[in-house]
């Protein structure tokens, strides 16, 4: 039985919509090269995505002592965090609601057979 390597990142202020975006590029890369692909994406969900795989490699090479080449990204996903509602009055006394989304990220890494 594999041991898999947990990593969180909650309550990111980008809806999940956009961070699945950036999650199905790196999904059952290795953990290597998954980070040198994030580098290279453009917008900010690439930033948050990176950050959280950075945290799981340390984790299995301080906790589980796994070398990062042998790790591959067995899941990631984004999920929906709490959504902040804002108020904006709109023409003729109307309510126009904001709504301003928030996200999870969850990676689970596991080392390679």
């Amino acid at each position: 039985m594999a041991t898999d390597i947990h990593a969180y990142l909650k309550n990111i202020s980008m809806s999940a919509q956009k961070v699945r975006l950036v999650c199905n590029v790196v999904r059952g890369k290795p953990a290597v090269e998954a980070l040198t692909t994030l580098k290279f994406l453009p917008g900010t969900a690439a930033l948050h995505v990176g950050k959280v795989l950075n945290s799981a490699v340390a984790n299995a090479e301080e906790n589980f002592g796994v070398s990062r080449d042998d790790l591959v990204v067995y899941r990631i996903f984004a999920d929906e965090a709490p959504t902040r509602k804002w108020r904006r009055f709109g023409a003729r006394g109307r309510f126009k609601p904001l709504l301003r989304r928030n996200s999870h990220i969850t990676v689970i890494l596991r080392e390679r057979e």
